[in-house]
């Protein structure tokens, strides 16, 4: 019997996997994974187990009343998970945090296969993880411990969903706990990890899409091309990728490559820095050409540091541009925040 991933992703960024057979109910499922979704009637009745459906498609029945869910909350997206029989993998959304549902967050292990450095700018992590390690949707991250710390620090994902090999880019920061370790650790060590987590990952894509990265905010985006080359959409996407010094452009020849693996996808660069010598001086705002945004019909993923976030939607409000949906993930050198 086929079977369908569904990813619950709930309103404190946790998000939890769970295998939902061809004629099983998301609510079944996820109590089968005990998951306790939110519910009372459990007959389509109450309505208490709504949630939306981000990606995928699924059958609703007729077995549920209008005041559960009317005709407007369906088209909407939203659903009753004691009715929806998903026929595909799908991304569900829950109104809730995940302690109220009595899961959490899932601890793994990942072995450092190599550490890459970019000069000043960035260390490129990868890790090998076990087969049962936790998926994540493109665009999410996970905390790493910091070996011989007590701390942690948050790093986006820029691997392919499902991969066995984790790859992260993590800025370079001197005197940075992380950066320190990272200078000198060796392949065979051990890193504890807990996630996946986020709310900012790529949702169902069926408009063009306008990627805005800073820095090491690369990193969300070289996921979610993983996950676009894997869907062969042919949605146009453009990406600008915007530093502060002309040596923090790194892995511009892996958009290059991506730019022959992903159809329609289009990039470009741009540098902060007044004296570099790069074709395009500036910031994204500056380099936003009027056909990436399709006269606001596009969906907008940005993710970089809190200044640049705040220009994007300033420059956003003065342009009077209302893009179909926006999502940011604002980020410091030593955390991320949703």
């Amino acid at each position: 019997m086929n079977s369908y991933r569904i990813a619950l992703n709930f309103e404190d960024g946790v998000t939890r996997f769970v295998d939902c057979g061809a004629n099983e109910k998301v609510l079944d499922a996820a109590f089968r994974n005990r998951i306790n979704l939110p519910m009372d009637c459990s007959d389509g009745v109450c309505g208490t187990c709504k949630c939306r459906a981000e990606s995928g498609t699924y059958d609703m029945g007729d077995d549920y009343i209008d005041d559960a869910l009317t005709g407007d909350e369906a088209a909407e997206g939203l659903v009753l998970t004691c009715q929806m029989i998903p026929k595909s993998d799908c991304v569900v959304a829950v109104p809730v945090p995940s302690t109220a549902c009595k899961t959490g967050t899932a601890k793994f292990n990942g072995t450092v296969t190599a550490v890459t450095p970019h000069g000043d700018a960035a260390y490129e992590l990868a890790l090998d993880v076990a087969e049962d390690a936790p998926a994540f949707l493109p665009g999410q991250y996970v905390n790493i411990g910091v070996p011989g710390s007590a701390q942690h620090r948050s790093y986006s994902f820029s691997s392919a969903p499902g991969a066995r090999r984790m790859t992260f880019l993590i800025k370079q920061v001197p005197g940075g706990l992380m950066s320190g370790w990272l200078a000198s650790a060796a392949a065979g060590a051990n890193l504890e990890m807990t996630g996946p987590l986020g709310s900012f990952y790529l949702r169902a894509v069926n408009k063009p899409l306008l990627f805005l990265a800073g820095g090491t905010g690369l990193a969300p985006f070289l996921s979610m091309l993983e996950e676009l080359a894997r869907l062969e959409s042919n949605q146009p996407v453009h990406m600008i990728y915007g530093v502060t010094r002309d040596q923090d452009l790194v892995l511009v020849d892996r958009l290059q490559e991506y730019a022959l693996r992903v159809p329609g996808f289009t990039f470009s660069t741009c540098v902060a820095d007044p004296s570099t010598t790069h074709e395009r001086q500036g910031y994204v705002t500056q380099h936003m050409p009027a056909q990436a945004l399709h006269d606001g019909n596009v969906d907008v993923y940005l993710c970089g540091p809190p200044p640049m976030v705040d220009a994007v939607q300033k420059h956003f409000k003065t342009a009077g541009i209302t893009p179909a949906s926006f999502h940011y993930e604002k980020f410091a050198p030593n955390q991320i925040t949703a």
